[in-house]
Order: structure tokens, then sequence, then C-alpha cells
């Protein structure tokens, strides 16, 4: 018998993701977690500037700034609990020196813009629908930073809502970047703040909305990691102690899946190398003065020269 059911993918024929992509990545955690994996096997790759991201206005905002290039100056900053934050970022960000945040903010800004000219992929990942307006301005923000809730309205988007965002989002980045492929996706992560059924309204939402805008024609797609963790794995083996994140085991099963779908073929060969030489840093020798040790470590560093006179976009050091 077979215990578990399993989401037919799709590999996909064009577009593919190689060494020579430039990928970037925005929105929810779950972002990061595939992020770090891209960081790990040294690929091309920006993640969350502006911290982590989690609706659709969050992302249609950082992005609107990105392309007019927008200079944060201290009208937009503010504040409190002793740290400066930014509505729009995500509290990563945050800083005791507002000089010092809005650099930060406004370096951020001019590398995406740059990178976003050149990116052949970029990666959305949308957390939840729901969102939290701030009074005082009438406006929906990123990130609350622990101001008191009292001073917010929550709302639920509406698939309408969110899928105006992603074409906003889209059409932004197309502008100086027409040829730029879309790989959108839901984080598995549950937002069980907003409640059980919530969460479910929520996600339901933001899945409804990136089937409307998926558009195999336009290079505009859905890669299915919220339905791997939710149908296929379909266990709390797969999460967190706190039930509510996907674990390490979760996120190498997904990355598994994205890597079958989206990886060039000649990309394996190339990360099995990475991965070794990633492993021998990572090693902590018993005796870092032997002749034993000083081999390994000539050694390694014959193959990361290697490596990178092959593939000149991986560095494993700032040169």
């Amino acid at each position: 018998m077979n215990f578990q059911t399993h989401i037919p993918l799709e590999r996909q024929k064009h577009n593919l993701i190689s060494y020579d992509s430039k990928v970037v990545l925005l929105g929810s955690c779950f972002s990061e977690n595939i992020g770090e994996k891209f960081n790990y096997f040294k690929f091309q790759n920006l993640v969350n500037p502006f911290g982590i991201l989690f609706h659709p206005l969050a992302i249609e905002n950082f992005i609107t700034n990105v392309i007019n290039e927008k200079q944060y100056s201290e009208d937009d900053i503010f504040y409190n609990n002793e740290a400066w934050h930014c509505f729009d970022a995500h509290s990563r960000l945050s800083n005791t020196s507002k000089e010092l945040l809005l650099e930060e903010l406004n370096s951020n800004i001019t590398t995406t813009h740059q990178c976003i000219k050149n990116t052949t992929h970029v990666v959305i990942t949308l957390g939840t629908a729901w969102v939290y307006r701030y009074i005082s301005t009438d406006s929906i923000v990123a990130n609350c930073h622990k101001i008191p809730q009292k001073q917010f309205l929550k709302e639920l988007l509406s698939v309408d809502a969110i899928t105006q965002s992603l074409e906003v989002i889209i059409s932004l980045i197309r502008t100086i970047n027409p040829d730029i492929t879309f790989l959108f996706t839901v984080s598995p992560v549950r937002h069980l703040k907003d409640g059980f059924v919530e969460n479910t309204q929520s996600k339901s939402h933001l899945i409804s909305a990136i089937h409307d805008v998926v558009n195999i024609k336009n290079k505009q797609f859905y890669f299915p990691s919220y339905e791997l963790v939710m149908d296929e794995l379909r266990d709390y083996r797969f999460f967190k102690e706190d039930m509510i994140h996907p674990n390490a085991v979760a996120i190498d099963y997904i990355w598994e899946k994205f890597t079958s779908v989206w990886f060039a073929d000649n990309n394996f060969a190339i990360m099995e190398s990475v991965d070794s030489i990633q492993k021998s840093i990572a090693h902590k020798p018993f005796n870092a003065t032997s002749e034993a040790h000083t081999a390994f470590k000539k050694q390694l560093e014959e193959k990361i020269s290697k490596l990178e006179s092959e593939i000149p976009s991986i560095r494993f050091s700032s040169k």
C-alpha cells in the first residue's frame, strides 16, 4: 500500500536556473529558508533586502520604491523602544542610530534596483493575506514593530486586491527587466496567531490570487511549496517544536523538489563539489597544527581555487 500522496511536478524545459542565473527572493520567512540553500550552494542571489515581508502589499510597496529609486529620509522612520524603525521594513533593519538605519534602507534600495536590472528570476513567497493598517496614517505596514495593537486595524486582503498587487509587482519589475521569470509560491508556515480558520482563509486567498496571474507564456509560474508540506508530507514530524514552521527535513524536501523542477542538469555536479567544500570548511580539526591538517587545508584551497576558476560566479571568500 502507498501511505503517501504525491504531487505531480513537471520539470521545466525553459528558463531553468543555472550558475549563470541571478535570483532575487522576496517574501515570507520561508523565502529565507530557500535563500539559505542558494547561499550555501553559491548561486548568485539576493534575499529580502528589507527583511521578511509577509504580505503582498508590503512586497509591492518595496518594489515600487526600488523601481522609483526612493531615498528614505527622517520623515519615513520613527523612534520607539529605544530604536529607530521603518514601517516598510522588517525589524531586522531597525537600529539605535537613525543615520545607520537610513543608510541601510537607501543602500538596499540601490542594490536591489541594480540587481533586478540584471536578474533572471524573481521568487516571491507570500505568507499571509492578513495586513495591519496604521490608523494615524491610514497606511498598511510591512511590520508593526511592537507598536500597541490598538493603533492598527487588522484586515484580510481580498483575492482581487492580492491579484492587483501581484500584477503591479510584475509590471513594475518588467519596466526595467522585461525578460525576467517569476516564480510564485505560498509559504507553508502556519500563521496560527490569526486563528486556524483565518489562516486557511488567508492561504486560500493567496493561492487563488497567484493563479490569477500565473501565465506560462509570460514566464509567470507557481511552485507548490505549501501543498508539498500540507498534502505530501502531511505530518507534524516535519514541523519544528512550535508546530508552525517547517523543520530542516521539510525544507530539504522542498528544496529537492524545487531543484528537480527548476535547476539545469549541469548544476548538480557543481552543487556536489560545493557541498564537499562547504563540509570541509566546517570541519573542526583535532589538532590545527598537525601535518595532516596542514595538508588538508592545502588540498581544500586547491579545490576552491579550481572550482572558482571553472565557475567565475562562485566565491567562497571575498577577493
